[in-house]
């Protein structure tokens, strides 16, 4: 693959900073509560699932356009959750989309549009047989 944009960014770990080549993003990250920290700076789920979710709906609009479908109403949120991996006793990660769609696209012919864009997703396929997603129509 050649790469049309390769995005560029350090981070000094989960109570650190990161920070983008750019300087388009430079945030203060900590562990959330959850896993004991004090959560005041985001962390690698919180960026992982907003750029999921922007992602799969920007390819969901890409499929709409080919489909003549209009998505303008609609909203894509990433929930990424983080565990215990039984397999070797690290951690390992978990997605729900959920996309919220109009009366229009509720039933099937939403659910074909959202398998549609999960497999043309670049974070999809990135995801795909590595990390359980879940696809939800709300």
């Amino acid at each position: 693959m050649d790469a049309l944009y390769t995005a560029v960014a350090t981070a000094t770990g989960r109570d650190g900073r990161a920070v983008s080549s750019d300087g388009q993003v430079d945030l203060p990250l900590a562990l959330p509560p959850a896993l004991g920290g004090d959560g005041k700076g985001t962390n690698p789920e919180q960026l992982f699932a907003a750029g999921f979710a922007a992602c799969f709906a920007s390819a969901m609009a890409a499929i709409a356009r080919q489909e003549k479908i209009d998505v303008s109403d609609v909203s894509v949120t990433a929930e990424v959750g983080i565990g215990k991996d039984a397999s070797d006793g690290g951690f390992a990660l978990s997605v729900v989309l959920r996309a919220e769609l109009p009366d229009h696209l509720q039933g099937e012919r939403g659910r074909a549009l959202l398998e549609k864009t999960h497999a043309f997703c670049p974070y999809s396929k990135a995801t795909r047989g590595n990390i359980p997603v879940e696809l939800v129509i709300e």
